[in-house]
């Protein structure tokens, strides 16, 4: 079986000002409406509904060789933008319950942080385009190799935002949560186990840490290069925060959730049709 997830949506922080500290708080939904307006989940989520679309129609030519009209209207009704954007908004306030809010949106709505996240929606729809993301894989694997100053930044960010394992995991839970759905819709007709599923996808975690990691510092060295070393570097040092690991872990959990959900979903729509075809 394939990877189902190419990779689960990166997510940035950007750097708090020097805002006095503020008390922990209930997360209301206005407040939520104006993080995801700010982190520019509407752009992201619509350029990962392009990504699915894609991912889809290629998984129905290996499941369905012969074609078939309904796949492609299962995955156009899974990949709907408003139940992703909904999804992630109802994530992000379970996350954040109790979080220090107010200075994240001050930080977003009107400081550097909106630059930062409008960068990284733009880079991630760029990247739709085959040759840009080649030609952005291929910068930043010589910046890797050279450990160019701005590669270094990207490097602490990654790792001060735990991005690699946190891709991975989300990849491989999306992975399971795909075949498990086949496994229990009978697809498999009785010739695959639990544990061998189990196996399978663990299989999968060298090929999807190298292809995570590939695409996560293309990604990034592209949305980034615009900003300076100093923005870099608040940007590292507030994931290093408590704002900004309560962030980080409410966003992770958030897309981790959809993504699982919609590679369920996704399963379990491929099982009944195949069943479907073997009446």
């Amino acid at each position: 079986m394939r990877n189902i997830a190419r990779s689960i949506a990166i997510f940035t922080l950007g750097a708090l000002p020097a805002f006095a500290p503020l008390p922990a708080m209930a997360v209301p939904g206005q407040g939520i409406d104006r993080l995801v307006d700010a982190l520019a989940l509407d752009e992201i989520v619509a350029v990962m509904r392009e990504e699915g679309l894609t991912y889809g129609t290629e998984l129905g030519r290996e499941l369905f060789p012969d074609g078939t009209g309904a796949w492609g209207r299962e995955v156009a009704r899974i990949y709907d933008a408003d139940t992703m954007r909904d999804a992630l908004a109802e994530g992000l306030e379970a996350g954040l319950v109790g979080a220090q809010l107010p200075p994240v949106l001050e930080f977003f709505e009107t400081g550097p942080g909106a630059r930062f996240a409008r960068l990284e929606a733009s880079a991630r729809r760029a990247m739709l385009a085959p040759d840009v993301e080649a030609g952005a894989e291929e910068v930043a694997a010589l910046a890797m190799r050279d450990e160019t100053p701005r590669f270094v930044l990207v490097d602490a960010f990654v790792e001060a935002n735990d991005l690699i394992e946190a891709n991975v995991a989300g990849a491989l839970n999306a992975n399971l949560a795909f075949s498990r759905a086949l496994l229990d819709g009978g697809a498999f007709g009785g010739a695959v186990s639990e544990a061998e599923i189990l196996g399978d996808v663990w299989a999968q975690e060298p090929q999807i840490r190298q292809g995570t990691t590939e695409w996560l510092y293309a990604f990034l060295m592209l949305a980034y290069a615009p900003a300076t070393e100093t923005e870099m570097q608040e940007y590292v040092a507030f994931s290093k925060s408590p704002a900004g690991r309560d962030l980080n872990r409410a966003l992770f959990a958030a897309y981790d959730e959809m993504l699982t959900e919609i590679s369920r979903d996704l399963g379990a729509s491929a099982a009944r049709l195949m069943a479907g075809r073997e009446i």
